[in-house]
């Protein structure tokens, strides 16, 4: 069972800012007649959905009827019907990707990127498919081609997320980039896709050094030891991402609507963010090699 008391009062803080913001910029509408306000407010809407990323169930449906109806009843006594929620859903996007962008890392220099594929539908149904027409391209990774979409994200090296983007599959890794370092300095470690001149040259106009391994076909470059030691912490991203598509629900080919599939990312993304505990790299392994390497 999740901390229910401490997910909905640091959420419910945010909407109590973002309500009142959101009054103050929003045009009126004088053809409308009714202003019948929606019996589950707005932090309920998005508890609830972080609450099923955190859960031990793989469909929001048997979520909902078996699990938030029986168990948080007393907790959101004025829910709705299942239909009726996911019609609310696409109300929790905007507050759940600005609540999401507000919660950076911490700034620690040393960051982490890799991007994931988030496939849409199988390959054999692509032409049938009709939900993502128009959003979703196909695209290829080291394991063969998908159809959906990507999402690249930059975590450091305690495991925080610091930034993210969901682009179309067929989006070049290194197109991204420098968007995701915006106002960050420091090491950005990645694999042998973001290999680029140009965009070391650009990266490091902007106070970050890009450090990636090389490819079999390219002349080997002296790194220092304490790069390289960073270097070899990198595959730390890609447990980040096992959890997100594998404890957490950030990927499945169940989506009936694009506002429900990047809403269902943002409580994902959310969720992971208000852990506790997230995959890190340790100092004590770092200050044991060095040991190790003076004592011999």
């Amino acid at each position: 069972m999740a901390p229910l008391d401490e997910i909905f009062c640091f959420i419910d803080d945010f909407c109590k800012h973002f309500e009142r913001a959101q009054k103050g910029n929003l045009l009126a509408n004088p053809d409308r007649k009714r202003q019948k306000t929606c019996r589950l407010h707005l932090s309920e809407i998005m508890t609830i959905l972080v609450l099923f990323q955190l859960s031990q169930y793989r469909t929001f449906k048997d979520f909902f009827h078996n699990c938030l109806s029986t168990q948080y009843k007393q907790a959101f006594p004025n829910l709705v019907s299942y239909n009726r929620f996911l019609e609310l859903i696409p109300h929790a996007a905007m507050p759940l990707l600005i609540l999401v962008m507000k919660m950076p890392g911490e700034e620690t220099g040393r960051y982490i990127i890799d991007s994931t594929k988030l496939e849409v539908c199988h390959n054999l149904r692509i032409s049938r498919h009709k939900v993502f027409k128009g959003l979703a391209k196909r695209g290829k990774t080291s394991t063969g081609w998908f159809f959906g979409f990507k999402l690249h994200i930059v975590i450091n090296h305690k495991g925080d997320l610091m930034n993210f983007k969901i682009t179309p599959g067929n989006t070049d890794d290194r197109a991204v980039v420098e968007k995701l370092m915006k106002g960050l300095q420091g090491w950005l470690f990645g694999d042998r896709g973001y290999i680029s001149q140009k965009l070391s040259k650009a990266l490091a106009g902007k106070g970050v050094e890009l450090i990636t391994n090389l490819k079999q076909n390219m002349k080997k470059q002296f790194l220092e030891p304490i790069k390289k030691w960073w270097l070899g912490k990198r595959r730390v991203v890609e447990t980040v991402i096992d959890q997100l598509k594998a404890i957490l629900h950030i990927q499945h080919t169940r989506h009936r609507s694009p506002a429900n599939f990047f809403t269902n990312i943002l409580a994902a993304l959310l969720a992971y963010s208000i852990k506790p505990k997230k995959p890190s790299v340790s100092f004590a392994q770092l200050i044991s090699q060095k040991q190790l390497l003076t004592s011999s």
